[in-house]
């Protein structure tokens, strides 16, 4: 019997630790939770897919194009518009300027996660944006 409470005990202190460590894992991104880490990093490899094609596509027609004329000219092979909840948009600005945008649905209020909105522009450089 002692040795069935020992186990119990054991147990129970191991799982209080491992929720507790889990609970403090580190963020990607600031006010994200750890479990978004292979979501944001596959929304960035998106992000960077859809630059690059629409940089090839300046180059080739001198002028910039939204997602769905660039996925129909075969510029890009891109299957899908979304991944996780974030949808894509790109935003021409003069001549070469453009932006690609990741976009979630905002979070539940009272909700501990956030989901940033993400951007690359014609210089391959992603940050957030608000």
């Amino acid at each position: 019997m002692r040795t069935l409470i020992s186990i119990l005990v054991a147990v129970a202190v191991g799982a209080g630790v491992y929720f507790y460590s889990f609970k403090r894992m580190g963020t990607t991104d600031d006010g994200t939770a750890p479990t978004q880490a292979i979501s944001l990093t596959g929304v960035r490899m998106d992000l960077t897919q859809i630059a690059q094609a629409e940089r090839t596509y300046i180059a080739s027609n001198g002028h910039c194009v939204a997602l769905d004329e660039l996925s129909s000219s075969g510029t890009v092979n891109f299957a899908r518009t979304e991944r996780q909840g974030y949808t894509y948009e790109i935003r021409c600005g003069e001549g070469s300027e453009f932006a690609v945008i990741a976009h979630h649905v905002p979070a539940p209020p009272n909700s501990p996660i956030r989901y940033p909105i993400l951007a690359i522009d014609q210089n391959m450089q992603i940050g957030e944006t608000q």
